[in-house]
């Protein structure tokens, strides 16, 4: 059996593309709760996974201990997030004021302590992940802001993260469209290869005998 050259990532891609379209559609139905166990998980996750990284690379003893309360309060805040959903207490009010203030101090924190490492610790960083923090730094104000104005912050957040399920869905679709047309023009190759070995041959016709010239000019007896 001949191997493809190409593989099968447009279907994966496709398949990704489905489920990220499906989870931005169901965020914003279920916004609520959909919004708090995102955010929740995204927390604990983006908390747990950092830990040894984090104590292994980072020189200070005091920048240890100041990530690493940091740390476990992302963990806890995250997983009271968890926890209010699956009580079915994400639709009460209060949950639903007191998400934006959780939110505000995540990304308040991220920033400040990221700060404090760059300029009080001399810790090295690279302009990415300097205008990233920075990012955070006026989200968390901002955040803060408009959940004390009383805006929704669970509802624009679902938005926001509709359209970007849509742009990467669609994004996704196309990069793998390109690669299911690679895979079919591999497939057509194939096919006729196939095929031209299949066709026999013709048989090459066996050269005919040459008379003998001098046996002609020979007279016939009479």
């Amino acid at each position: 059996m001949n191997k493809p050259k190409f593989g099968y990532g447009w279907l994966i891609k496709w398949i990704l593309a489905a489920v990220l379209l499906s989870g931005g559609i169901l965020m914003k139905l279920y916004e609520v709760k959909v919004v708090y166990a995102t955010t929740g998980i995204a927390i604990v996750l983006f908390s747990l996974l950092r830990v040894v990284p984090l104590m292994k690379t980072l020189k200070k003893e005091v920048l240890r201990t100041i990530n690493l309360i940091e740390i476990i309060f992302d963990t806890i805040m995250g997983g009271v997030m968890i926890y209010v959903v699956f009580s079915g207490n994400s639709d009460d009010a209060f949950w639903i004021g007191i998400y934006g203030y959780l939110l505000a101090i995540f990304f308040y924190a991220r920033g400040i302590i990221y700060m404090l490492s760059l300029y009080y610790f001399q810790e090295k960083s690279e302009p990415l992940k300097f205008w990233f923090h920075i990012v955070c730094l006026t989200l968390g104000p901002a955040i803060f802001v408009l959940t004390v104005m009383g805006v929704d912050i669970i509802s624009t957040l679902g938005w926001i993260v509709l359209f970007i399920s849509i742009g990467g869905g669609i994004y996704l679709g196309y990069d793998g469209y390109g690669g299911y047309q690679k895979y079919r023009e591999t497939s057509k190759s194939i096919n006729e290869r196939k095929s031209n070995q299949k066709q026999p041959t013709p048989e090459k016709e066996l050269p005919k005998p040459i008379q003998d010239e001098t046996e002609d000019k020979q007279p016939y007896a009479s």
